[in-house]
């Protein structure tokens, strides 16, 4: 109930106006409100003819109906549709009636004192309405399920055989999922149970499907039940309950895949029924980022906010996020043309009411930047354009400089010139002890932002994390194409690990830092347990129904240029401290060092990428960051260069 339509005076009759078939929903509530002030006065005087109790009930009614209508249209329960009448409507409903009935009340006391009227009648004027008024609405609601259940059930016969499905979590991703194939007639499913390993569930239904067992007997259950797929239906789970989930599936030998994650619900990309094999990213247990929206929306709702790398995919999602919180302006920079292009026509789609503006252009065309600045004047900037393949950067070390590090400075110094509020860097964890050019240049750029956080009014910050599931520099997608060709898959050693959070969870954490960040801060985000690639290799082969070493051959190729073993995300002699937000750190040592140096060194760096200077840049990067170590890993290529 908004105050513009309450202010009108008329908002009950214009409803009425524009949905004539309320008119039998609002004669109906009159009637049962008479029948509840009527039947309260029966049972408190022990009669049905009232003799001289009659005045007053009459003068109730005509005091009881127009307060007690007034207060359902106050709390919206005629524009609710009820044959999806749920807990929320009741609740709404229970505070109209208790409203209703203390205006009433007001009423009888401005009028008559309340003389001659028994408290009693209220106490049981109220009971009755608030079971009659919902009492009739739910009947509705149970009248439209089941005359839909039966036109769904129909449909499926008339139309296709339905696949009889199994689903596995009897929680509440599991009930939306029966819900919704029960009511939707499109789906082609039969649900022939639930399965899940807690015992309280066990032999009880939800929505008439029962609750058939637990999870080790999934395979005896699933034969015998002659179910055709099996679906999990699962909102959080550990990895290692994932994978024991999954493990299960492929014992029963019966084709199995799963809901959407949380992320790609509420962002609608799809709905709960649209199921999906299982990927690797169900297998990370990652669980929900638990945002504190209030301190994100303080600094980007109403802002104009600039993310580079915006097609990439980081940045294309970092877009995503920030359009959810209703900035003014969304400028999304990438120098690639059909990403750029596409990215605008997916944005201006899902957010038709933020002025998106997409620009063309690297950001190491430092005109460029100076002319964004001034059109734009982006308040809050997420630096998310970099180049990030290792084995690339060997071989290119200039194009690190002119990308990686001439790119930041020119973002970072338009930012101090125009007063930029925030500067967040997307770093990496290859920055911490780098073996490559790549690293290495990610490094020199958070030295960039802590120089500038010294000397600026603008908020200057960089977040560290590990490598993200489903980026386009991910092993995942590799690792897919090898399987599709039929192998062999390349890992590179065996005991090689690395971090992985998924892509959302990573932007989440991003844009909480920037709300905590007050200048000079390198987050780290907590990565969780690293993984083995080899792990991971074995993982991707199984979820594609095939047996590692038999169908689908692993090879080991060896460490590439600049690979190390081992990632880090804390160099020695940092030290992290907890933030407010329990998935994200903060360094509490490491400075940027000598300003004016740091700029020389610049400088140097940029007259050697543009003689293509290979050995130079990785012998001066090696004098700015001592720990920088180019002959653990890339030797050859670095020889060559």
């Amino acid at each position: 109930m908004t105050w513009k339509s309450w202010k009108s005076g008329f908002g009950v009759l214009e409803v009425l106006a524009r949905r004539p078939n309320l008119w039998l929903m609002v004669t109906a509530d009159i009637l049962f409100i008479c029948l509840a002030h009527y039947l309260a006065y029966v049972i408190r005087f022990d009669g049905i003819f009232l003799g001289k109790e009659t005045p007053r009930l009459l003068r109730g009614v005509i005091l009881a109906v127009p307060a007690k209508l007034a207060a359902l249209y106050f709390f919206d329960l005629y524009r609710g549709m009820w044959r999806y009448m749920g807990l929320h409507d009741l609740i709404n409903l229970f505070k109209a009636n208790l409203t209703g009935s203390v205006l009433f009340a007001l009423m009888l006391l401005g009028l008559y004192h309340f003389q001659g009227y028994s408290r009693g009648v209220f106490v049981i004027d109220f009971g009755l309405t608030f079971a009659f008024l919902g009492g009739y609405r739910i009947a509705i609601r149970m009248y439209f399920t089941e005359v839909n259940e039966k036109l769904t059930a129909k449909a499926r016969d008339t139309t296709f055989p339905p696949k009889r499905v199994l689903i596995i979590g009897a929680g509440s991703m599991g009930e939306k999922l029966v819900r919704e194939i029960q009511e939707n007639a499109e789906l082609p499913y039969q649900i022939a149970g639930l399965i899940d390993d807690d015992p309280q569930k066990l032999g009880r239904k939800i929505h008439g499907v029962p609750v058939l067992g637990s999870l080790s007997r999934l395979s005896d259950i699933a034969h015998r039940a002659q179910v055709e797929e099996i679906v999990i239906a699962i909102s959080t789970v550990s990895a290692k309950g994932m994978r024991g989930i999954v493990k299960a599936c492929e014992e029963t030998g019966i084709p199995f895949r799963t809901v959407p994650g949380l992320w790609e619900v509420l962002e609608g990309r799809v709905s709960v029924s649209s199921v999906r094999p299982v990927r690797y990213e169900d297998l990370l247990g990652r669980q929900p980022v638990q945002l504190e929206i209030r301190s994100i929306g303080k600094y980007i709702t109403g802002c104009r906010v600039l993310v580079t790398g915006g097609s990439g995919s980081i940045g294309s999602e970092l877009c995503r996020q920030i359009g959810g919180f209703h900035p003014k302006k969304l400028i999304v920079l990438d120098k690639n043309e059909s990403g750029l292009y596409d990215m605008d026509l997916l944005l201006k789609s899902r957010f038709p009411g933020i002025d998106i503006q997409p620009v063309l252009g690297p950001v190491q065309n430092r005109e460029l930047m100076e002319r964004l600045f001034e059109e734009h004047a982006p308040e809050v900037v997420f630096h998310a354009a970099a180049y990030k393949h290792v084995p690339m950067m060997e071989l290119h070390p200039w194009e690190a400089v002119f990308n990686n590090i001439q790119g930041t400075l020119n973002l970072i110094q338009a930012c101090h010139r125009h007063k930029a509020e925030r500067f967040v860097l997307v770093s990496t964890d290859k920055a911490v002890r780098p073996a490559n050019v790549m690293g290495a240049s990610k490094r020199v750029a958070e030295l960039i932002t802590q120089s500038y956080a010294r000397k600026s009014s603008t908020r200057f910050m960089a977040v560290r994390f590990g490598n993200v599931v489903g980026s386009a520099g991910s092993v995942v997608p590799l690792f897919t194409s090898q399987i599709e060709r039929g192998g062999p898959v390349t890992v590179t050693h065996p005991e090689v690990t690395r971090y992985f959070m998924t892509i959302p969870e990573a932007c989440s954490l991003i844009l909480q830092a920037g709300a905590l960040g007050m200048g000079g801060e390198i987050f780290v985000l907590k990565m969780g347990t690293p993984i083995r690639i080899l792990d991971m290799a074995k993982d991707v082969i199984s979820l594609h129904g095939l047996t590692p070493g038999k169908d689908i051959e692993i090879k080991f190729i060896g460490l590439r240029p600049g690979e190390k073993l081992y990632e880090e995300l804390i160099a020695e002699g940092e030290e992290c401290t907890p933030t407010s937000h329990q998935d994200i750190m903060v360094l509490s040592t490491g400075t940027a060092g000598d300003i004016q140096l740091l700029e020389k060194n610049l400088e140097d760096l940029k007259a050697l990428a543009k003689q293509g200077d290979g050995r130079g840049i990785r012998r001066l990067l090696k004098r700015m960051i001592p720990e920088y170590a180019p002959e653990t890993a890339g030797g050859k290529i670095a020889q060559a260069s």
